[in-house]
C-alpha cells in the first residue's frame, strides 16, 4: 500500500468520523429543541412550580441553577487560579509536586456522584449545611478545582518564555510579572477552561441531589444560600422519575430544551469576548 493510498484512507476515515459525530450531535440537538421548546413560554421560564397540578414553571429552579453557578465559580476560580500559578512558577520539580500532579489528574476523573457523596458527608453532616445552596455549590467548586488548575498551569505553561524573562529584566519583580504579563497573555485559555466549568455547573445533577435537596424556598428569587435550592438540571431528573403532576413529561421536555438554551447562550457570550480579547492580544491576527 502507498503512502498516497494510506493517506487517502486516512483523511476518509477522519471526515466520516466528524460527519458522524456531527451528525450525532445535530440530532441530539434537534430532538431535545424539537420537543421542548413548544412548551416554553414566559410563564413557564419564570413561573413557580406545582407539585400536584399542571401548568407549574421552572423560575426558582433556574435562579437556583445560575445562584450555584455564582457561587461555586467565586470559589473554584481563586484557588484553581492561584494553585495552577504556583504549579507552573513556583513549585519545583520534585516527588512532591509530582505526587500533587498526579492526584489532581486523578481527581478530576472522579465520578460526580462520588463528590456527591462526599460533600453530603462533609458540609450536610459534619459542617450541618445541611441541604443547601451553599453546600451544593460547595460541592460542585470541589469538581471544577481539578479541572481549573490544570487549565491555568497548562494556559500558564504556554506563554512564551520570552515574556517572562523580558518582565523580570525589566525590573519587575515576579508577582508584577504573573499579575501585568502572565495571566493577560494566557486570559483566553483561562476563560475558556471557565467556561468548561460553568457549563458543567449548569449541567451538574448528582451532586447537587445529595447537597442542595429537591426542593425550592416559597420566596422568589431568594437570596438565602443556607436554604434547599433545587436547580433546572435536578428539577428535569425528579420530574422524569418521581413527579405526580400530569404534564410531567412536557416538563421535562421544556426543562431539558432551556437547559440547553441556557448552556448554549452561557458559552456563546462568553465565547465572543474571549475571541475578540485574543485578537487584541495577537495583534489582530
Amino acid at each position: 500500500m502507498t503512502s498516497k493510498t494510506t493517506d487517502r484512507i486516512a483523511t476518509i476515515y477522519f471526515w466520516t468520523s466528524g460527519i458522524v459525530i456531527i451528525g450525532i450531535l445535530a440530532w441530539f440537538l434537534i430532538r431535545i429543541l424539537g420537543d421542548g421548546i413548544p412548551h416554553l413560554s414566559w410563564h413557564f421560564i419564570f413561573g413557580k412550580p406545582e407539585e400536584i397540578k399542571a401548568g407549574g414553571g421552572v423560575g426558582p429552579q433556574l435562579f437556583n441553577s445560575f445562584y450555584v453557578l455564582l457561587l461555586s465559580l467565586v470559589i473554584s476560580i481563586p484557588i484553581g487560579l492561584f494553585s495552577g500559578i504556583y504549579l507552573a512558577i513556583y513549585a519545583q520539580k520534585n516527588g512532591f509536586t509530582d505526587l500533587v500532579r498526579i492526584s489532581v489528574e486523578a481527581l478530576s476523573s472522579v465520578p460526580s456522584i462520588v463528590f456527591g457523596l462526599f460533600g453530603f458527608l462533609l458540609f450536610a453532616n459534619l459542617l450541618g449545611l445541611k441541604f443547601s445552596i451553599l453546600g451544593g455549590a460547595a460541592t460542585v467548586a470541589l469538581l471544577n478545582l481539578p479541572v481549573m488548575v490544570r487549565v491555568t498551569e497548562e494556559a500558564i505553561r504556554t506563554v512564551p518564555d520570552s515574556y517572562w524573562e523580558a518582565s523580570l529584566a525589566l525590573g519587575s519583580t515576579k508577582w508584577q510579572a504573573i499579575r501585568k504579563v502572565l495571566i493577560p497573555a494566557a486570559l483566553p485559555s483561562l476563560i475558556t477552561g471557565i467556561t468548561l466549568i460553568a457549563g458543567r455547573a449548569l449541567g451538574e445533577s448528582a451532586i447537587l441531589i445529595y447537597t442542595a435537596g429537591l426542593s425550592v424556598s416559597r420566596f422568589f428569587p431568594d437570596f438565602n444560600p443556607l436554604r434547599m435550592g433545587e436547580t433546572l438540571s435536578v428539577h428535569l431528573w425528579y420530574v422524569g422519575a418521581e413527579s405526580l403532576v400530569p404534564d410531567a413529561k412536557g416538563i421535562a421536555q421544556g426543562s431539558a430544551a432551556l437547559l440547553l438554551i441556557v448552556v448554549l447562550l452561557f458559552n456563546l457570550l462568553v465565547s465572543i469576548p474571549s475571541r475578540i480579547l485574543q485578537k487584541r492580544l495577537s495583534g489582530g491576527k
